[in-house]
C-alpha cells in the first residue's frame, strides 16, 4: 500500500473516533420539551425499534452494558456458589456481574491467535456447581455459538451471551447476542451505538423477558397498581427518554457506521502488511463481524504507543488477563499472560475517524520501523 504525504498538525488522533449530530441534540430536546425525561414512551419505542433490526421478539433497556449482564445472570437464578464459566480475556465488567450476583467465576482459555473463548476448554470446566455458560464476543468476532448451545443444551445450563462489543455482528447463524438465553449489549461511549450511558437485553422467550422487566423496577410491573405486591426482587435499572431519544437517532446511522468502520479496517490491514513489527488481530468482515477497534499484535507495545503519543497519535494497551485479578478468587490459574495482555495494541479507530487519519497513523508506524531498524542495524 501506499502512504500518501502528511504534514503533522497540532490535533491529536484521538484513539476512538464518534461524533453526534443535530439530529441527536433536536431528539433531546424535542424529548424535554414533551417532558420525556425518565424511562417511559421514547424508551419503549427504542427497545422496539432494536429488537426489529435484529430480528428479536424483545428487548429491555437498562442503566449500562454492566447492568444488563448482571440482570441477566439475576434473571437465570444465579446465586451464591454458582459457578459461570467465561473466557479469561473480557473487560472486568463481565465477571464483576458473576460476583454481584453471588456466582463464582470459572475461567477457561482462548484460542491462541484470537481472543475469544476456546470452547473445547468448555465441557472439562463443567461440575455440578455449573448453573451457566457466558462467552463473550469481543471486538466483534463470534464465539463458535453452535457449540457452546450443544454443550449447554446437554448439560441443561442457559446461555449468556457478552455482546458488548458485537453489536450487529455476525457470523454465518445471524447476529451475535440472538443465539442464545439471553443476549446483552453496550451502548457505552466507545461503543458502536453510543448514548453516554446503557444497555440492551435481549431474548426470544416471553417468561426470561417478563422477569428482566420486573427486576428492572424492584421486582413489580406497575408500582401505582392497585393489585401492585412487593413479591419479587428487583432494583432500579431503569433507562431514561433522553438517552434513548439519542438511541434513536444512531439506530438510523448504523449501516453507514458498519460500512466506514470495514473501510478503516481494509485500510489498516493492507497498510500494516509491510509494517514487520506489527501484525493486525483478524476480523472476519466477509462473514458479517463488525471491527469497532483495531486490534494488533506487536513485541514492543509500550515503546510503540510512547512513540505514537510523541506523534500526538493514541493508542490504548490491552485489558490485563482476567486471571491477573486476585479479588476474582477463581478457581482456575494460569501460569503465564497471554499474548494478548502482554503485546496487544489498539489503534485510532471507530466510526468517525477519517482514513486521512488512518494513513497519518500508518505513516507514523513506518517511521517507527525505520527508526528502529537504522538503531538495530548501527548496533549490531
Amino acid at each position: 500500500m501506499v502512504i500518501r504525504e502528511f504534514t503533522m498538525s497540532n490535533k491529536i488522533v484521538e484513539w476512538w473516533n464518534v461524533e453526534f449530530d443535530q439530529q441527536e441534540t433536536d431528539s433531546v430536546a424535542q424529548s424535554i420539551v414533551e417532558r420525556n425525561i425518565s424511562q417511559g414512551v421514547i424508551t419503549q419505542r427504542f427497545e422496539t425499534e432494536f429488537a426489529k433490526k435484529l430480528d428479536m421478539p424483545y428487548a429491555i433497556a437498562t442503566t449500562s452494558g454492566s447492568v444488563a449482564l448482571l440482570m441477566a445472570l439475576m434473571t437465570v437464578g444465579i446465586k451464591q456458589g454458582d459457578e459461570v464459566i467465561l473466557p479469561n480475556r473480557s473487560f472486568i465488567a463481565t465477571p464483576h456481574a458473576v460476583m454481584m450476583s453471588g456466582g463464582t467465576v470459572v475461567l477457561v482459555g482462548t484460542l491462541p491467535d484470537i481472543p475469544v473463548m476456546d470452547v473445547s476448554q468448555i465441557t472439562k470446566k463443567i461440575t455440578p456447581c455449573t448453573k451457566a455458560i457466558m462467552p463473550i464476543h469481543l471486538n466483534g468476532r463470534s464465539v463458535d455459538m453452535e457449540v457452546v448451545n450443544n454443550i449447554a443444551s446437554e448439560c441443561g445450563l442457559p446461555v449468556i451471551e457478552d455482546a458488548a462489543q458485537a453489536l450487529f455482528s455476525k457470523n454465518l447463524t445471524g447476529y451475535l447476542g440472538t443465539q442464545s438465553d439471553i443476549g446483552c449489549f453496550s451502548f457505552g461511549m466507545a461503543k458502536l451505538l453510543p448514548t453516554g450511558q446503557g444497555g440492551m437485553l435481549v431474548t426470544k422467550k416471553r417468561e426470561l423477558y417478563n422477569k428482566l422487566k420486573l427486576i428492572r423496577n424492584h421486582g413489580v410491573f406497575d408500582t401505582f397498581h392497585p393489585d401492585s405486591a412487593y413479591d419479587n426482587f428487583g432494583f432500579n435499572f431503569k433507562y431514561t427518554d433522553l438517552q434513548a431519544s439519542i438511541g434513536v437517532e444512531q439506530l438510523k446511522k448504523i449501516p453507514a457506521k458498519i460500512e466506514h468502520l470495514k473501510k478503516v479496517y481494509i485500510r489498516y490491514r493492507e497498510g500494516l502488511n509491510d509494517i514487520k513489527s506489527l501484525r493486525l488481530i483478524p476480523v472476519n468482515i466477509e462473514n458479517g463481524e463488525v471491527p469497532i477497534y483495531i486490534e494488533v499484535l506487536c513485541n514492543d507495545s509500550r515503546e510503540i504507543i510512547a512513540f505514537l503519543s510523541s506523534h500526538k497519535i493514541q493508542a490504548r494497551p490491552f485489558h490485563p488477563d482476567l486471571s491477573q485479578s486476585s479479588h476474582l478468587k477463581s478457581k482456575n490459574t494460569f501460569k503465564h499472560p497471554s499474548i494478548f495482555q502482554k503485546r496487544g495494541i489498539i489503534l485510532p479507530g471507530g466510526p468517525n475517524l477519517s482514513l486521512d487519519n488512518v494513513d497519518l497513523v500508518l505513516k507514523t508506524l513506518h517511521l517507527y520501523e525505520d527508526v528502529n531498524c537504522k538503531i538495530n542495524t548501527k548496533h549490531a
